[in-house]
């Protein structure tokens, strides 16, 4: 019988592998990124209001104005970027949707797509699908800093796309001023696209700085830039994200938006909307976070994991070299069934499956998750 299958070599995400895991066994979920505490309860009442107001049906293909509206004044207080809400916004169903729609949108059979690894799992099926090659070149720990003499011999005349992801997953590194100078030398006079995942953009630690492509023209006008208020109002569950681009290329996009998902979420878009209002609900997330990131290190201080740097995300990696030798596939799972907490293996997000023997937390829960997470690790 005739294969079906476009991804032949691709199964279920090592992110339903581990929470699958940690529910057959009652392990902590510190492997898949989302929240254990509730949204804000303003957020729940406004979505309530929403849909008791009626606003419980199709919302424009592009997404409501009003929320394209909040989103081009956010961007243009935080990074000076200027965004038409009607022609260069486009609302989506979370933010991995509108990744796999950028890269629909642009990549053409033979295209190449430069990808650093270890990358979200959802860049090189999407580019593959789309008839693309993938140029991949591997990061290393401890800071996984992108060498760019390395990616200048990457670039061919069949180089389509650049794909950044700032602050990164799994790593929680972020991109820094000498990268935007080497990044925008690079591209300067190509005809290269960038497509930047900024999901935890609000999520940077320490005082640094968000180096999004929108605060750079030359970068702006060539970039898909992608983020979501999943990330930003732990609402994962309600997938509801956001691209921005110049106009052609938002038209692009929104040829494909609109058959794969025509529109998403009307209450939420008119709760969201109404709740950006209010700009301490994102400028405080950095804080937030940062206290978790604080508590969450001091604790795994008194392991024998070592701690690999954090500046941005809601992830911690550590390397476990002096605990095993073992694949950290099979030390992940191992410590979810013996020791009862479930992380990622970092090798799931290298294409050759590449074993630095890092593994990937997420500290996006409640003090007492991270207590009890800590006291089973400090056992290994």
């Amino acid at each position: 019988m005739m294969s079906l299958s476009k991804l032949p070599h691709t199964g279920t995400t090592i992110f339903s592998v581990m929470s699958a895991l940690a529910n057959e066994v009652g392990a902590i979920n510190l492997s898949q990124g989302f929240p254990d505490y509730d949204c804000a309860p303003q957020l729940i009442d406004l979505v309530t209001q929403a849909m008791k107001d009626g606003h419980n049906q199709y919302a424009p293909m592009p997404g409501l104005l009003p929320l394209r509206e909040q989103i081009a004044y956010k961007t243009e207080k935080l990074h000076g970027a200027v965004y038409n809400p009607d022609t260069e916004i486009t609302i989506t169903a979370g933010g991995t949707q509108a990744i796999f729609t950028a890269i629909c949108a642009a990549i053409h059979p033979n295209d190449e797509v430069i990808v650093f690894e270890p990358a979200y799992d959802c860049y090189a099926p999407a580019i593959k699908l789309m008839g693309g090659t993938v140029k991949s070149m591997e990061l290393e720990p401890p800071d996984y800093r992108i060498n760019w003499e390395m990616v200048k011999r990457l670039i061919s005349n069949r180089t389509r796309m650049i794909i950044l992801n700032s602050p990164h997953n799994p790593t929680s590194t972020i991109l820094h001023e000498e990268d935007i100078k080497e990044l925008e030398a690079l591209v300067k006079n190509r005809d290269i696209l960038i497509l930047s995942d900024e999901v935890y953009e609000h999520l940077i630690f320490d005082g640094q700085t968000h180096h999004s492509m929108a605060r750079y023209p030359e970068l702006q006008q060539r970039s898909f830039i992608v983020s979501s208020f999943g990330k930003l109002f732990h609402t994962t569950g309600w997938k509801l994200g956001y691209c921005l681009a110049p106009a052609a290329m938002t038209a692009e996009f929104r040829k494909i938006h609109q058959y794969m998902v025509f529109s998403v979420n009307t209450p939420m878009q008119v709760a969201i909307a109404q709740y950006l209002k209010n700009e301490e609900s994102y400028l405080g997330l950095a804080e937030l976070f940062q206290q978790k990131r604080d508590y969450f290190r001091k604790g795994l201080a008194q392991t024998r994991f070592e701690l690999l740097p954090c500046s941005g995300s809601y992830f911690q990696s550590v390397q476990y070299n002096g605990i095993s030798d073992e694949k950290d596939t099979d030390f992940a799972m191992r410590i979810t069934k013996e020791f009862g907490v479930a992380s990622i293996p970092v090798s799931a997000f290298y294409s050759k499956g590449t074993d630095h023997h890092v593994l990937r937390f997420c500290f996006a829960k409640k003090q007492e998750t991270l207590d009890k997470a800590v006291e089973r690790l400090i056992k290994l």
